[in-house]
Parts: C-alpha cells; structure tokens; sequence
C-alpha cells in the first residue's frame, strides 16, 4: 500500500498544496490501491480511471495558474451512488436505474467539484437506501475490511468500506435512519449525519424526504469537519435547506476540549439486546469523557423506545410517495414494452422487476400507512410520537449540552444472517433513529473493539462506535466531543483503531 493512501485528507490537502505531491500522483495512488483491493471489497460501483486523472490534473493545473483552492482541493473521495453525477452513472442501487446518467449534478457534487475534491467514483449502497448492510444493492454486496465474511453497514457501506480499506481518504453518505452512523460504527471510522437542512438534497435521489441528510464520512474527525465544511450550507434550490451558517465544525474539531461540557447519557439506548462487548466499550467511553472534564449525567427520554416503530410508518410512507416516479415512461429501465401493452402493464412488469425485495416491501408498507381508512391510525400516530421525541430532546437539552449512546446495539454481523429476518435488520437502526426524526446533528467515533468473548464470541475483535448528539444547528459540539474522544483513545492506543483492522490482500498488479 502505498504511504499516500495511509495519510488523513488534511494530510493529503497539505502536501498538495505544498507542492510535495501532485494531485495526479494522489488519485493514482488511490486508484492503484481500488484496484488492488475492492475486488475483494466491492466498495464501488463505477470508477473512470482517466476521468479521475482528468480531475486531478485540473485542480494541479488551476493551482498553477495561482488560483485560490479549498483546503481539501486535490483529495479523492468516494462518492455514495444517490447523488446525482452529470458525467457517471448514478443507479441508487438499483436496477431500475442501471446505467441511467443523469442530466445535472447535485448540489453536493457540485460542490465537491468547486472546492477541489477528485470524485474516485460511485460508491455502493443498499437499494434507493433502504437497508442496514448493504446487502440490498442490487449489484451485490459491499463487504466489511475488517472481516470480508461481514456487512460493512448500510446504506452507506460502499462509502464506508472505502474508506475503511483505505480506498479514499473521504466519502459521502446519506443519512435517513442511520445510514452514515452505523456503517462508520462497524468499519471503525467516522461518520456524521448533520442538521437536518444543514446540507442540500438538492439531486439526491429522494428516500425519505423529511429525513434525508448528506453527511461526510472520514478516517479523523478533522477530515469529517473540513468536508462536511465543504459541502454544507444553504441552497436555493432545497426548500428544506437552513438559511443560516455552517456552524464552526472545524475549528471545533481542532479545539477537541470537553471541560466542563454537560455529557447526557441516554438510559433507553443500552440494556437488552445490546452486545456486552459494545456497552463494554461504551461505558469506557463515558467513563473517558468523565475523566476529560466532562460533566456526566444520567438523562431519560422515554418516548425513544417507540422511534423505531414511528420510523418504519414515516419513512416507508414518504418512500412509496417518492418512488411513484419511477414509472417506466420517463427514463430508466423499461420491461415489456413490444406493443402490445398499455402503459400500465409496462409500469406493472417493470417496477416488478427494477425493484428490490426490500424496496418493495417498504412501498407496500407506506402505501398502506397512507390509504384510506388507516391513515390516521398508522401515518398520523407515528407523526404524533415523532413529536413526543423531539420534545424528548428539547427537555434533555435544557439539562445537558450533549447526548450519548452506542451508535449501533451490535458489532458488524455475518453477510446473509439477517437478510431474510427484516426486523433484525431494522434493529441496527435502534439507536441512530431518534436523531433523523428529530431533525438533530449527530456523530459516530470508534471507541475501541469489542472483546473476543462478547457475546458467546459473537463480534470480538470487530469496532464499536460511539454516537453523539447535540441540538439542532449546534453541530460543532459533536465534532468537538467527539475530536477529544478520538484523540484521548488514540494516546491510549497509540494510533487510530484502523490501524489494527487485518491487512487487506492485494491483488497481483
């Protein structure tokens, strides 16, 4: 491997801004090591190998030229299959939309491409984001670098994966129920959902639209904060999108100082069903922050029991609503259509076969929810509970700065063990759900590795993930606790937790 694929984004930013490497010498090295790798990982959907020399070869030729560049400006990144790319596919993982180009890019892409980021290529994800383990994309499956037999989360685990594998310093994600968080608490790195309309959904292609959120995905909370700083803020073109400052994440990140900070630990996130070797890890952590000059405290929000059940109401609802689109007439694929059936049969066959078990299921789910009859007993009561939990969240900040819990009841679990056991696999989301209903910024660092014996052997040796969550545009306080958690670990270990994940194989060059 070589030494600039092991450097952190910052690191990266800096020798190429120096002039001590190229940002072609950078993307080659990334490239190479795709190569080498993601046969085994399959983190990727799509990668152009000259249309990411292109890219890097423009940003050293617009530094030549003396113009002003981002501090991220000639790092790869890997970039989730959900945002919208003018020049590559974008299939949501789906076959609905199996090689479909889009005619615009997302605001994120756009912005990525403005401050100077090399786009490696599309990275995997579950199905339109409906899943916990990537398992649902129907281009098969990403797999954890940690151990090739595991999920590397989902829906963003092409992203995670990546960067886990050390295939990109940095990655994009989605966010609608966890789908950043986790995937980063399983592959041992960091991942961030923010605000909700801290960052545009502008050319996402929509799941959930109430709940979507972009966020970054990174090795170091600092490299989290500068993407996260580089494609946040308020866009035109979102009606949701905040119209207010990016708050100040990577000067928060560098301050990693939590002296006198109020630290809620939330009582309904741990107990039962929780692997011994997380909470293990969790309690450590808490005990850490404690010992960092936080100020600890036990805090109850006992409406966040009933957030997974109001969530798989809202989301599959808003899910069916969304997908209609995908119809067969406009783009995308087509199936039956010889002239002999009405535009309805075509419709029919084709959503039949463009989609998923998972995505399926969900439609049904929220098409039921919103019918006539029962609207008001499903949809309306699980809007009535999203209230109740974000009143939850509202009184526990009037206690606490902060609030903090697992990122995921378990460690990373076999490839195939839940894939025919949906609520197993909606319990990944268990803790990482109360955030996305209510709308508040949230952070996953690693906090170690669960013991060998956790469990009856379940999970040892596999990373934990510790989530954080602050009130709504008070996304700072995340990066910031989370900044001095990752560095007081990293003093203990004596480097990143990545660092003892097992050697990927290389292949033959």
């Amino acid at each position: 491997m070589s030494d600039l694929t092991r450097k952190t984004a910052a690191e990266l930013a800096g020798l190429v801004a120096s002039g001590e490497a190229s940002a072609v010498e950078v993307a080659r090295a990334h490239l190479e090591r795709v190569a080498a790798v993601d046969g085994q990982v399959h983190a990727f959907l799509h990668v152009d190998e000259e249309a990411v020399l292109a890219q890097a070869r423009a940003v050293d030729e617009r530094r030549a030229a003396g113009e002003r560049l981002g501090p991220l400006a000639g790092v790869p990144i890997a970039h989730k299959d959900v945002f919208t790319t003018a020049d590559m596919p974008t299939t949501a993982g789906s076959k609905i939309l199996e090689g479909w180009r889009p005619p615009y890019d997302a605001t994120v892409t756009a912005r990525l491409r403005a401050a100077g980021l090399v786009i490696l290529g599309k990275a995997n994800m579950d199905e339109f984001a409906m899943g916990s383990s990537t398992e649902n994309s129907a281009f098969g499956p990403s797999r954890n670098p940690w151990d090739l037999t595991r999920v590397p989360g989902g829906s963003s685990g092409g992203s995670s994966a990546a960067v886990a594998a050390y295939e990109a310093p940095l990655a994009t994600g989605t966010d609608t129920g966890g789908s950043i968080r986790q995937p980063a608490a399983v592959t041992g790195i960091v991942g961030v959902k923010p605000t909700y309309g801290g960052s545009s959904r502008y050319g996402v292609i929509a799941f959930a639209s109430s709940l979507d959120t972009p966020g970054p995905f990174a090795r170091t909370v600092l490299d989290a904060a500068l993407l996260h700083e580089a494609f946040s803020g308020h866009d035109p073109m979102d009606s949701t999108s905040i119209d207010a400052p990016v708050p100040p994440v990577v000067e928060a990140a560098r301050r990693a100082d939590v002296a006198g900070l109020r630290v809620g630990v939330v009582k309904e996130l741990a107990g039962d069903g929780y692997q011994p070797g997380v909470l293990a890890r969790y309690r450590e952590a808490v005990e850490l922050l404690e010992s960092l000059g936080a100020k600890v405290v036990e805090v109850s929000c006992p409406h966040f029991g009933y957030a997974l059940p109001a969530y798989y109401l809202i989301a599959p609802s808003e899910c069916s609503s969304n997908l209609a689109r995908f119809d067969a007439m406009r783009y995308g694929l087509r199936v039956g259509d010889d002239g002999t059936r009405s535009a309805e049969e075509v419709m029919a066959l084709t959503r039949a076969q463009g989609f998923g078990a998972e995505v399926k299921r969900r439609i049904m789910l929220g098409t039921y929810a919103l019918s006539s009859g029962y609207y008001d007993a499903y949809y309306g009561k699980a809007q009535q509970v999203r209230t109740l939990i974000k009143r939850d969240f509202e009184a526990a900040f009037e206690q606490v700065d902060v609030l903090v819990s697992p990122t995921t009841p378990t460690t990373a679990f076999p490839i195939g063990e839940r894939a025919d056991d949906p609520m197993a696999m909606y319990l990944a989301d268990l803790c990482t759900i109360p955030a996305n209903l209510a709308g508040v910024p949230a952070i996953s660092v690693p906090c170690g590795l669960a013991e060998p014996d956790a469990a009856g052997g379940e999970g040892g040796g596999l990373p934990v993930g510790l989530q954080v969550m602050a009130p709504v545009l008070a996304d700072d306080r995340v990066y910031r606790v989370g900044a001095a958690v990752e560095k007081a670990l990293e003093d203990r270990w004596g480097g990143p937790l990545l660092a003892k994940a097992p050697e990927l194989a290389e292949a033959a060059q």
